[in-house]
């Protein structure tokens, strides 16, 4: 009889099958192709399911803060008080750039000084043929016509990264607008995106545009990228051996949970940011999602093929040690 029932359990346990699981997150659209491209990698490898929509980084914030959401994506880290306050583990996932992106007919490698960048975001600079970008592009001929500003619709982790490195850049900025997940723009011609798929359809679609999008977003749309002067008073372009050293001076630290804010490097690219993971303490699904990336770290290749700069060794190390103490294990 005993054997009987063993045996029974044995057929059912072989026969029942393990069950997918299925987490949902929502926010950044800086990190939805990286998300995008590695949750495929794991559905193909695990039969889990990631459901990440990219409704950016303030709807990440409040979606994961009200529980509506097994985790949110950020470009705006939290600070632990903030973490504290809302029961909230925060770690990195990635390090990438904000690019300018620009649709102006015939003209190809575009180069803005720091001058020229706080000029057209101040409202200063009106024209593309205005003498503070033609001196830098003595070989390109560069029409009268109004400079067309596009900027985010949402409030955007990107948006913040964007004007923290103005603040760092420009101290009229930092004093007037500061850093900000959304701005009211002191330009006259301006029109607005709804994430960063809607700022690079915008600039695609309208002449004599530009705006600040991220690079994976901008290498897909197929746009035109500005080199851009950085703090070392170098023109830079936007490209993964630029975005490398700029990453370098990251200081992603778990004993602050991560908070750092990295724009405006001492060399390379400058408009540099880290993208975010925040998950609720006590949630059942935390575990699952902490498993995800994991994997998702463990497979760097994935995202440098789009342009983002993986974590170092190290500082993966440091993340597997703060989800074990967060109880992600």
């Amino acid at each position: 009889m005993k054997k009987t029932i063993l045996a029974a359990l044995l057929i059912s346990a072989v026969s029942t099958p393990v069950l997918a699981v299925t987490i949902q997150g929502t926010g950044s659209s800086f990190q939805y192709p990286a998300n995008k491209a590695w949750s495929k990698l794991y559905f193909d490898k695990t039969g889990n399911k990631v459901n990440y929509s990219p409704t950016g980084s303030g709807a990440g914030i409040k979606e994961v803060s009200a529980r509506h959401v097994d985790f949110g994506g950020s470009d705006k880290p939290l600070k632990p008080a903030v973490l504290k306050e809302k029961n909230l583990s925060q770690f990195p996932i990635g390090i990438g750039a904000i690019t300018f992106a620009y649709n102006i007919p015939g003209v190809n490698n575009l180069k803005l000084s720091e001058i020229a960048i706080s000029g057209i975001l101040l409202g200063n600079i009106e024209y593309w043929d205005a003498y503070t970008i033609k001196k830098d592009n003595p070989g390109l001929k560069l029409p009268h016509k109004k400079v067309l500003f596009v900027h985010r619709a949402d409030k955007s982790g990107t948006t913040f990264g964007f004007t923290y490195y103005l603040s760092k850049m420009n101290t009229v900025w930092r004093s007037h607008f500061g850093a900000r997940k959304a701005v009211n723009w002191p330009m006259k011609n301006q029109i607005a995106g709804k994430g960063n798929f809607g700022v690079s359809t915008a600039i695609k679609t309208n002449p004599y545009s530009i705006g600040y999008v991220d690079y994976a977003d901008a290498v897909s749309n197929e746009l035109h990228l500005a080199s851009i002067e950085n703090r070392a008073h170098k023109f830079v372009k936007p490209d993964p051996a630029s975005f490398a050293i700029g990453a370098k001076f990251a200081n992603l630290n778990p004993k602050k949970d991560f908070y750092a804010n990295i724009e405006y490097p001492k060399a390379g690219y400058p408009v540099m940011t880290a993208t975010f993971v925040l998950v609720p303490n006590e949630s059942n699904k935390k575990v699952q999602v902490a498993d995800f990336y994991r994997f998702a770290l463990a497979h760097p290749d994935t995202i440098s093929a789009l342009g983002y700069v993986p974590l170092p060794p190290a500082v993966v190390t440091r993340i597997e040690t703060y989800m074990n103490s967060k109880g992600m294990k």
